[in-house]
């Protein structure tokens, strides 16, 4: 079976350390769209309005393989590629910066702060570490070769080409990635630990938390406890899995859920400014993985600390 043709490169540069929109414009059976210009009223009018799309077009932000701007009346042509740069509304600069504990010439291994979402998506898009590392390093290809949650800090794997993305997202595909995480939760002295839990985690779309639910474990986490001051205890959490919240859905069920977790156990109003002094008590502390494009055995550790348990 022959695989789907590989898309023309974008004819427009970055914006802020963030890719053009790429629009495939569909086949069209029924002959809905005489123009270029039908189409795209049609497919943008409800998220930004018809009107803006008007405004757009004749403002030449719609460009064709060749870079040069689309007209609204152009004829419509099923499978032609179209780029734009969106409107980048307003974000609340997240006031950390990112480290840097690795950077080669396929890999830059950053040091995510808390509040820093990985990826663009939704309200977060020039605010993100994909977006901030293009542009601080110079590096347009950068992308990260997987998810950390916006919530917590730590590492991740970014690669610089995008052609080596794949090998390193095979990695923790197939859970080739030792990984470690840190966390400050409630002591409870009761509880014996270390211990593994196993469990069928499920997330549904639009759906902020997570859930487990009855039937064959999905998710595998190794809790330990590393120590305890008071009431509370600092947590080795060691992952065999990925799923999402997984961590924190998993202390919870211990009843230990992580200090300053907005969602677990009860799922908690977003603020419309984030409280930066109350950080969730999360860290991507270490990955270890053999580089499956030099061979090399690489281990890193964040230099970042939770400030739930400051160093004594």
């Amino acid at each position: 079976m022959r695989g789907r043709a590989k898309p023309p490169a974008a004819p427009l540069p970055q914006r802020a350390g963030v890719d053009p929109v790429r629009v495939r414009l569909p086949v069209d059976p029924e002959g809905l769209w005489a123009t270029v210009g039908a189409h795209l009223r049609d497919r943008f009018a409800g998220a930004v309005g018809a009107g803006r799309v008007d405004t757009m077009l004749a403002e030449g932000r719609f460009v064709g393989a060749d870079g040069g701007a689309v007209r609204a009346d152009e004829p419509y042509t099923a499978g032609r590629h179209l780029w734009f740069h969106r409107d980048f509304a307003p974000e609340e600069p997240v006031p950390f910066p990112v480290g840097v504990v690795h950077r080669d010439e396929h890999l830059v291994i950053a040091d995510k702060p808390h509040f820093l979402a990985t990826t663009p998506r939704g309200r977060h898009v020039t605010e993100t570490l994909t977006a901030r590392l293009r542009r601080e390093l110079g590096l347009p290809e950068l992308q990260p070769a997987h998810r950390l949650d916006r919530l917590t800090a730590g590492l991740v794997v970014c690669v610089v080409r995008a052609g080596d993305r794949g090998a390193y997202q095979t990695l923790f595909r197939d859970r080739l990635v030792r990984k470690e995480y840190e966390a400050v939760a409630p002591y409870d002295p009761e509880l014996a630990l270390p211990r593994t839990v196993r469990s069928r985690i499920v997330k549904e779309r639009g759906v902020i938390a997570a859930r487990e639910e009855p039937g064959p474990a999905n998710s595998e986490s190794r809790i330990e406890l590393v120590a305890h001051r008071g009431a509370f205890g600092r947590y080795r959490l060691v992952p065999a899995t990925g799923r999402t919240h997984q961590l924190r859905v998993h202390m919870n069920a211990l009843r230990l859920p992580l200090v300053n977790d907005p969602v677990y156990p009860v799922v908690e109003p977003e603020p419309e400014h984030a409280d930066y002094t109350r950080p969730l008590q999360l860290l991507a502390k270490v990955l270890a993985f053999t580089d499956p494009v030099t061979g090399e055995p690489h281990r890193f550790e964040s230099g970042l600390r939770l400030s739930a348990w400051p160093d004594r």
